[in-house]
C-alpha cells in the first residue's frame, strides 16, 4: 500500500533482498533522502522532502519494519504528504489551497509486519503484509491527517534465473478526521527485477491506487530502482519515479544506505 508513497519505495530493494534471508535473524538500519514535486491537480507546485530513518528485523518467516521520517514541504495547504490533494477544512492548517507555504516536522511513523510463506513446488512465493501508519505528523502544519491508517496486502513473486517478476494487491482503511474526509482504497503493484551481477540489482515497478478523496485523483506511477551491495553488511539503493496521474507526484528521486548486523 502506498500510504506514504516515497518512503516504502526507498526500501523496496531491501524488502526484495530479504526474501532470501527470511529464515535467519538479521537487523537492518538505514537512512535516506527522498524528494518529490508535483501539482496534484492544483494550480500550485508542491515540493516534499523526506529524511526517513528505517529499521527492519528478519526472524524466521517474519519481517518487521519501522520507518520514522522527517518532512519538509512547500506548496498548497490542500496537498498532504502520502495522501495527495484533499479538501482540508482545518481552520489552523498551513496556508491556503493555492498559496505556497512551508512547514517541517516529524512525519507519520509507519510499522509493518510481513509473513513469508514457503515457496510452492514451482517456485512461486507469497508474502502477506499488515501495516499501520500512525498519525504522528502535524495536521495543522499539513504534514499529515493526524489519523491512523491500516492496510493489508498480498505479494506474489517468482524467479526465472536472473529475473524476478512480482505483483500484488492491497486494501487500506484511511482514517478520516473532522477536517479531512478520506475513502478506503485498493491498490495494485507489479514489476520485475534483474540481477545484473552479484553486486547489482535493477528493476522497474508500476503502482496504482484508487483516489483517496472525492477531490483527489487516482494514483498511477512507474519507478525505476537500483540496489548495489557495497559489502556483506552495507547496501545502497536509489530510485527515480514518474507520475502518470494527478494523484501522484510529477516525479521523484531518492536514495539511501542500509547497514546489516
Amino acid at each position: 500500500m502506498n500510504i506514504t508513497p516515497l518512503i516504502p519505495l526507498t526500501i523496496l530493494g531491501l524488502c526484495l533482498s530479504s526474501y532470501a534471508q527470511a529464515s535467519e535473524n538479521h537487523l537492518h538500519l538505514g537512512a535516506g533522502l527522498d524528494y518529490s514535486t508535483g501539482n496534484y491537480g492544483t494550480s500550485t507546485t508542491t515540493d516534499i522532502t523526506s529524511i526517513p530513518l528505517m529499521a527492519q528485523y528478519d526472524t524466521g518467516p517474519w519481517t518487521l519494519k519501522l520507518t520514522v521520517p522527517y518532512l519538509f514541504i512547500n506548496g498548497s495547504g490542500n496537498v498532504i504528504p502520502g495522501i495527495g490533494r484533499v479538501n482540508n477544512r482545518n481552520p489552523h492548517a498551513r496556508g491556503e489551497a493555492n498559496n505556497s507555504t512551508s512547514a517541517q516536522g516529524l512525519g507519520d511513523v509507519v510499522t509493518a509486519a510481513t509473513y513469508h510463506f514457503a515457496p510452492t513446488e514451482n517456485g512461486i512465493s507469497v508474502d502477506w503484509t499488515g501495516r499501520i501508519k500512525f498519525g504522528t505528523a502535524s495536521r495543522d502544519k499539513g504534514l499529515g491527517t493526524g489519523e491512523n491508517d491500516y492496510s493489508t496486502e498480498i505479494d506474489v513473486y517468482k524467479g526465472y534465473g536472473r529475473y524476478t517478476i512480482f505483483g500484488g494487491a492491497g486494501y487500506s482503511l484511511l482514517g478520516s478526521s473532522q477536517y479531512i474526509q478520506l475513502n478506503n482504497v485498493a491498490n495494485v503493484t507489479f514489476g520485475g527485477l534483474y540481477q545484473v551481477d552479484r553486486l547489482d540489482i535493477v528493476g522497474l515497478s508500476y503502482d496504482g491506487m484508487q483516489k483517496v478523496a472525492d477531490t483527489s485523483s487516482p494514483e498511477s506511477q512507474v519507478t525505476g530502482f537500483w540496489e548495489h551491495t557495497v559489502n556483506s553488511q552495507m547496501k545502497t539503493q536509489a530510485y527515480i519515479l514518474k507520475g502518470l496521474a494527478n494523484g501522484s507526484p510529477d516525479w521523484g528521486v531518492g536514495a539511501n544506505v542500509i547497514h546489516s548486523f
